[in-house]
């Protein structure tokens, strides 16, 4: 007999006009065929409601891995298990998702099987890290559940101090802004730093995010410490006739408030004869013109990435953007997206060694200054490396003229 609990806290919190959490636990609870589920959802409303009553949070960690591995589960035991015994422990996995997120029907089913099989039934796609989090299994089902989805192809998540699991957008496949083979990068960097994400060792986490266009669709210059950005860097591509017709059916007035005015950088007019002029060298890829008029307007044919290191949500200092380290790369080789991975083994490295415990990449860029960063995986100063708008700050502008000779020389080189 399945043990239920009075919940009177939270059923008002389903009485609101918007869909509550609770209701789809309830759900579990009461209609799930398994027994064993039903009571494991009933004990985590009766805890739930129990916390509301007293204010207080009754969970606590602990250590629960799989054989081999130092992270991906987050432990939590109940420090009331005594009063709920079907909940006593409600550890979480984290999952990897596979690239772009792109699951097939099957594979879902799968994993919903395996889960009601060891699990709670509960599942959330995806946490803030971008793991699929299977929530709420024993000590003992966590290693037969892990087991399950590891031979049909799936492995744990980054939890701790380590290389958190990576994410990418939907990418190519489904998406006409994409300007990088996202998917590829982002399998070779989880492939090289599995090692990384399995056994913490790190000062703190560190997480990769891959983004196809700078419409960034995975938040990576504000979330990750290492973001793959797709850009181009030559001009908009620009069908007249699309224009035109845009035009002919929004009205001119629209298309002028909405696109042309809309311009962080006023760069662009609409001629008389509904026509669109660009000025590409004024342009920032803000791509809400592109996203406005996605018929009309595209990405150019010079397509690479920009790299930008140190982004990150409020720690020790607040909350950081990603610092542009590398302005664009062409990614048309095998050896460009090995040079990529390259980087990110020499940023990792520096920041094993470098870092205070418990400080983001971001931080400690702060701290020992951006010219040692750089100076420390190998990367030589370039005045389009800004934090800020208008702002290099470790260049200092008394000996510009020297730096920006400096730099005309081995944009010179190069090009030699």
């Amino acid at each position: 007999m399945v043990k239920k609990y009075e919940t009177p806290m939270l059923d008002q919190l389903e009485t609101g006009q918007w869909p509550s959490f609770i209701s789809g636990i309830r759900k579990l609870a009461n209609e799930h065929s398994s027994e064993r589920i039903q009571a494991m959802n009933h004990s985590l409303l009766g805890q739930l409601e129990h916390s509301y009553e007293t204010r207080k949070g009754y969970w606590k960690g602990g250590t629960v891995s799989v054989f081999g591995y130092g992270g991906g589960i987050i432990p939590r035991f109940s420090e009331v298990g005594h009063a709920f015994e079907a909940s006593k422990e409600f550890h979480t996995l984290r999952v990897q998702p596979p690239a772009g997120n792109h699951y097939t029907t099957d594979i879902l089913r799968q994993l919903a099987d395996s889960w009601e099989k060891y699990g709670s039934g509960l599942v959330t796609f995806h946490g803030q890290t971008g793991n699929i989090m299977f929530i709420g299994t024993t000590t003992e089902n966590t290693q037969h559940f892990f087991d399950e989805i590891n031979e049909y192809g799936f492995d744990l998540g980054g939890a701790g101090p380590c290389v958190r699991t990576a994410m990418s957008c939907i990418g190519g496949t489904r998406c006409e802004q994409s300007c990088a083979n996202e998917h590829k990068l982002h399998r070779m960097l989880v492939n090289n730093f599995t090692d990384d994400v399995h056994r913490p060792a790190l000062p703190y986490k560190f997480k990769f995010k891959i983004s196809g266009c700078p419409n960034d669709c995975q938040n990576a210059i504000e979330r990750s410490d290492f973001a793959v950005i797709g850009t181009w860097r030559d001009d908009i591509k620009i069908k007249q006739e699309e224009v035109k017709a845009f035009v002919e059916e929004k009205g001119r007035q629209y298309v002028i408030d909405n696109v042309i005015a809309r311009c962080p950088t006023n760069c662009m007019s609409l001629k008389d004869d509904n026509t669109l002029d660009i000025h590409n060298d004024d342009c920032v890829r803000c791509m809400h013109c592109l996203n406005v008029m996605n018929k009309a307007l595209s990405p150019g044919d010079d397509k690479g990435v920009t790299l930008l290191i140190g982004g990150k949500r409020t720690l020790k200092i607040g909350d950081l953007m990603g610092t542009v380290i590398v302005p664009f790369m062409k990614m048309e080789t095998d050896e460009d997206y090995e040079r990529i991975v390259e980087i990110a083994e020499e940023t990792i490295d520096f920041f094993a060694e470098n870092a205070l415990e418990h400080e983001r990449t971001g931080e400690m860029i702060e701290r020992i200054g951006l010219v040692n960063f750089l100076e420390g995986i190998g990367i030589e100063v370039d005045p389009n490396m800004v934090a800020h708008p208008r702002e290099s700050s470790y260049v200092r502008m008394d000996q510009w003229d020297e730096e920006a000779e400096k730099w005309n020389k081995r944009q010179a080189e190069s090009a030699a």
